[in-house]
């Protein structure tokens, strides 16, 4: 039985992609006693209560994780908090890199100081495979949330609030997608737009992220970097199973964007360990009574875990067959 069953819970960026599915699996699976979500955009809250039918589990708090007194009041309470708001475009980052910081960074260090005065038993942070190794500044942003999350139990040790962060790669379906795109421009008989045809990238469905999630509460202590064990795609296999025959060209790699996306540095590999469902990145020092879970087996030094040299893949009928679901 998860943690969260009958427990009440917050999410930040409760009214995004993720938080609107993760509210979506809490509701009809887990019998939260009482569901907090918050969100900047009164609209996104107006348009999910309709979704949600008003139920009377949810509570809906306007604020944004810059306003550490919100965050404490609406906190009061809670149990578990998972942290899913961000701002996220890479290009918007670079030219608006104090907003970033504002929001990934300071925001992050609210949220932690504001489960610690609330009594918050666990908190997981989403982060994101631009952290690993980043080259532009979201990445950067969010590498230091992961760190400000992972070192929270070492501020929090006296106390019983633990942190413990998620990584995953790209979720099929979620806002921003190119999986949309490329069925519109198929309809229109209009050739499919590849940044690089040597691409490749990890690929997560919406569900399988949220239940990873789930299931992280559920096996954290604190101080955790998990990482699911996804399979990998290439971008042009993608084109090949949402419109089979159809035209492609190339448009080259976007400012701040990789090749191939990783989720574990080379240099992380020391202290990594891989587990049945995902591997889990050790913190450094834990001294509040971390223990390595008994079934890690380590990884080589040195074994990166990126898309292009990753043991699983999906073929285009797999993949085909993935985005068929959503339909």
């Amino acid at each position: 039985m998860s943690v969260l069953k009958g427990s009440s819970v917050l999410v930040t960026g409760g009214t995004g992609s993720f938080g609107k599915a993760f509210v979506r699996t809490l509701l009809d699976r887990y019998e939260p006693r009482r569901l907090v979500i918050l969100s900047r955009d009164e609209l996104k809250q107006y348009e999910c209560r309709s979704l949600f039918e008003n139920d009377p589990r949810l509570r809906w708090f306007l604020g944004d994780v810059r306003d550490q007194p919100r965050l404490r009041r609406a906190m009061h309470g809670v149990d578990y908090v998972v942290h899913a708001a961000a701002l996220k475009q890479v290009d918007t980052a670079e030219y608006n890199p104090f907003e970033f910081i504002r929001t990934n960074v300071e925001g992050s260090q609210n949220v932690v100081e504001a489960a610690i005065d609330a009594g918050v038993k666990k908190v997981v942070a989403l982060s994101t495979d631009k952290a690993s190794s980043p080259i532009n500044l979201y990445g950067a942003t969010k590498l230091c949330a992961d760190r400000l999350f992972v070192s929270a139990n070492h501020y929090a040790a006296a106390y019983e609030t633990r942190f413990a962060v998620v990584r995953y790669g790209n979720v099929l379906g979620s806002r921003g997608s190119v999986v949309p795109l490329f069925k519109r421009l198929a309809a229109e008989g209009q050739s499919l737009p590849i940044t690089d045809k040597r691409m490749t990238r990890f690929w997560i469905t919406l569900p399988d992220a949220v239940q990873f999630v789930i299931d992280s509460f559920d096996a954290m202590q604190g101080g955790e970097l998990y990482v699911p064990r996804i399979p990998s795609m290439r971008m042009t296999d993608l084109a090949e199973a949402i419109a089979p025959g159809a035209a492609t060209h190339e448009i080259g790699i976007r400012p701040g964007e990789k090749l191939h996306e990783e989720m574990i540095a080379a240099d992380d590999s020391r202290r990594t360990l891989k587990l049945a469902d995902r591997y889990v990145v050790e913190p450094y020092i834990a001294g509040w009574g971390y223990t390595s879970p008994a079934d890690g087996e380590p990884v080589p030094d040195g074994q990166a875990y990126r898309s292009d040299t990753n043991d699983l893949w999906l073929s285009p009928e797999q993949l085909r067959a993935m985005v068929e679901a959503l339909d």
